[in-house]
């Protein structure tokens, strides 16, 4: 009873931090994304929006094998997908530039949508197969400049904590675009709020970056065997130790 009052509290906190935040931060993205070609000040905006969000729900975070990540080279990263809270984990404590590519019902919400686009993150609608298409090109075309991004592969949120089956729109990302996969582990952001909770607890997280799989020599014929190359490192890696409970 004590710990419900508490996290209830807790949570209410947040949420008065969150929308006064998001709504300061985002509208300052939108005005900054005018006068940025590339889109990096914006996100460095945005990495501080979601650091504040870990500060304020008293998240403590441990991140290891950012060693292992070339500055000079563009991948696509892919981390398993647990919680809402993966979001602002990512984005804050990824220690790179990247950009989202983000299911669309996101781009909707008033003001962050917007924020969103200015920062130069694209939307796919997975409902819709010929828009899906033209937004992965346009994300093979941000790779090509040479920007990194990042993709939910399992396309929402595992309830149980275990790694869903995987979406192949990235996987074809992938080897049209040639550069290296990184896998990312995440653990413990299940425990701050699980898929259809709304209370927000404090708890530790980790966020483990894989070696960079390499994708020259696959082709879209062949893409479903990258999909479970990536998909079997990253339930490999998640399972090594002590599972979730």
């Amino acid at each position: 009873m004590v710990k419900s009052i508490l996290y209830t509290i807790h949570t209410v906190i947040i949420v008065l931090w969150i929308i006064p935040a998001t709504v300061v931060i985002a509208s300052t993205v939108i005005i900054c994304s005018f006068f940025s070609r590339t889109g990096n000040g914006p996100h460095l905006l945005a990495r501080f929006w979601a650091n504040s969000i870990l500060w304020v729900s008293r998240v403590k975070v441990t991140v290891t094998g950012a060693e292992k990540l070339d500055p000079d080279r563009s991948y696509i990263y892919m981390p398993n997908h647990q919680s809402n809270a993966d979001i602002p984990l990512l984005l804050g404590q990824l220690p790179v530039q990247f950009r989202w590519l983000a299911k669309a019902e996101l781009f909707k919400i008033p003001i962050f949508g917007r924020a969103m686009r200015g920062v130069g993150y694209i939307s796919i609608d997975r409902s819709n197969r010929k828009s899906a298409f033209e937004s992965l090109d346009r994300a093979a075309r941000t790779i090509r400049n040479g920007t990194s991004l990042l993709i939910f592969p399992e396309g929402t949120r595992s309830r149980d904590g275990r790694i869903l089956p995987f979406k192949k729109g990235g996987f074809v990302l992938s080897v049209d675009s040639g550069v290296p996969v990184v896998p990312i582990i995440i653990k413990g952001t299940r425990h701050i709020i699980p898929k259809g909770h709304f209370m927000i607890r404090p708890a530790p997280v980790t966020m483990e970056i894989l070696d960079p799989v390499e994708t020259a020599g696959y082709t879209r014929k062949t893409k479903d065997q990258l999909l479970e190359r990536i998909r079997t490192i990253l339930i490999s890696n998640f399972e090594n130790g002590k599972q979730e409970s």
